[in-house]
């Protein structure tokens, strides 16, 4: 008996790349949205493919050519009120080169036009309103969340378009599988349809649980028993709920296999455990990466002051990316990061970079220890950091700066610009990447394209990186730990320079036959279908 045909998936998120995106929820939406509608399946053409997300007060739809496609109102009581919020919807679909056509909906309303950042209060929210502390999380992030899933089931009903797939992307949408079979109307309408709920951090903070149970009942109008079936510690969880009626997978086959069955489980508040409790398994694919985006023989689309190709391993316009750069960072005049010391204009000596948040999570607490270890013992090296985040791990390295000794080797980037990011990926010749825990991690993908070889603790999905073959990688989360990968990195790079090119055309080499999203899309519409026929 022929396979059904999947014909129509839908996305739902907080997140897309080019749009709205404050980490790798946004590339792995957009990239595999395109993946998925670029693939001719055997009997037919390419699947139909959505997206539905906010407008946030940063997006405006009109000069980005989006189209008004209605408006409705969306039932969001409150525990001592019925009410409703009223939705906007903008339509458009995209295609890039070489890409699927996507269309992408967006919903605005008052709740999410007041929002200038997507998870957090930015710093002119702040000027406007003093108890919206910048960095600080929206005081009202739950009923965001369920406007958006129950906004998103909505718009849907309203165009008359029942997918075959809803693809619910993190915590923030993990609720629409519950929503669409445990309320009327909703359970109607979606009957055929199936869900696919994909955990991108299972880390504590990231499921978007709410403790006031009397208003998780009224605000998503799920039943008050399905409200308190569904707890952990104490909490309505939306992975959880979403169990229930929904598959679940997350983004490697390791940080699964670490969520089932190890105590990293217990960094999720034992999410992992609970769900083998009740015998639900969290399903692992490892996340993919388009190589051309990140193709380094293009300089200009990259930003970049020379082209060059790992693959070929033709590297010299990589020195020149490095030369170019240190030229900036000698000038101190970035606008858009504030800069904390500067790098001498050198040769052969080895560049440590790193790219991200300054938290323990992303393990930068551990990366400021071992740098105060490393640079007194070994003189010839230079670091260079670009992130933001907690004040105290960013003082640990800023700290670095300030010594006159380290003149000239260290310098700390504070902020995001993704143009320097591009450019320390091609100036650098190691990529650490110290996580405590990482579902999956796309920086070292990122790295190895741009020949910078990472070195990672070897948790989740940071494991995709083989130790001396692609990268370096250390067990132990610890500086002394990440310090002897740095010495081992480093001692390749002085005495084996042969073997170092190895490593990074290794890399680049891996990541075609594995990890393109081409592939890694086949992985999705199994799950798809799996969903699909359970329905």
């Amino acid at each position: 008996m022929a396979k059904k045909q999947l014909k129509n998936v839908c996305f739902i998120t907080r997140e897309y790349d080019g749009l709205a995106g404050a980490g790798g929820v946004k590339d792995v939406c957009r990239q595999l949205a395109e993946a998925l509608g670029n693939v001719p399946q055997k009997t037919a053409t390419a699947m139909k493919v959505s997206v539905i997300m906010p407008c946030y007060g940063f997006i405006d739809p009109k000069t980005l050519g989006f189209s008004n496609r209605g408006s409705f109102p969306v039932a969001m009581n409150y525990t001592d009120s019925e009410r409703t919020e009223a939705i906007t919807l903008w339509g458009k679909t995209t295609q890039a080169k070489d890409r699927g056509p996507v269309t992408i909906f967006l919903l605005d309303s008052p709740r999410f036009k007041e929002k200038m950042g997507v998870y957090t209060y930015t710093r002119d929210e702040e000027k406007i309103n003093p108890f919206n502390r910048a960095g600080q999380g929206h005081y009202d992030y739950f009923a965001m969340n369920v406007l958006l899933q129950k906004g998103g089931l909505c718009a849907l009903i309203y165009r008359n378009d029942r997918p075959d797939i809803i693809h619910c992307h993190d915590g923030h949408t993990a609720l629409v599988p519950a929503m669409a079979r445990e309320i009327d109307g909703f359970r109607h309408f979606f009957k055929r349809t199936g869900f696919l709920t994909t955990i991108h951090n299972a880390g504590i903070g990231y499921h978007q649980e709410i403790a006031d149970l009397p208003f998780a009942h009224a605000i998503t109008g799920l039943p008050r028993s399905f409200v308190n079936k569904n707890l952990l510690d104490g909490k309505f969880d939306p992975f959880i709920a979403a169990s229930a009626h929904s598959i679940l997978n997350t983004v490697s086959e390791n940080y699964a296999r670490e969520l089932r069955e190890t105590n990293a489980d217990e960094l999720t508040g034992w999410l992992g455990h609970f769900l083998m409790s009740r015998n639900i398994k969290i399903q692992g694919i490892t996340n993919g990466i388009n190589p051309g985006d990140f193709n380094t023989e293009s300089a200009a689309e990259l930003n970049l002051a020379a082209p060059y190709s790992v693959k070929k391993g033709e590297l010299k316009g990589k020195e020149l990316c490095r030369q170019d750069l240190v030229k900036t960072l000698q000038k101190k005049s970035l606008s858009t990061v504030i800069q904390h010391g500067s790098l001498k204009q050198v040769q052969d000596i080895p560049l440590l970079t790193s790219i991200g948040r300054f938290s323990s999570q992303k393990g930068m607490d551990k990366l400021a220890q071992a740098l105060h270890q490393l640079l007194p013992v070994d003189k010839e090296v230079q670091v260079l950091i670009l992130g933001s985040g907690d004040p105290q791990i960013a003082q640990g390295l800023i700290s670095l700066t300030r010594e006159s000794k380290y003149a000239g080797r260290v310098c700390i980037l504070q902020g995001y610009d993704p143009v320097l990011a591009s450019q320390i990926y091609a100036a650098g010749d190691f990529f650490i990447i110290p996580s405590q825990f990482e579902p999956c991690g796309l920086t070292d993908f990122m790295a190895q394209l741009y020949g910078n070889l990472p070195i990672v603790h070897q948790v989740g999905g940071l494991v995709k990186v083989q130790h001396a073959k692609t990268g370096f990688g250390y067990k132990e989360h610890t500086a002394k730990a990440l310090v002897q990968a740095i010495k081992q990195g480093l001692d390749v790079y002085r005495k084996k320079p042969e073997t170092l090119l190895k490593m990074q055309q290794l890399g680049v080499q891996t990541i075609a036959r594995k990890y393109t999203w081409s592939k890694v899309k086949d992985q999705y519409i199994k799950l798809y279908r799996e969903a699909w026929c359970r329905e």
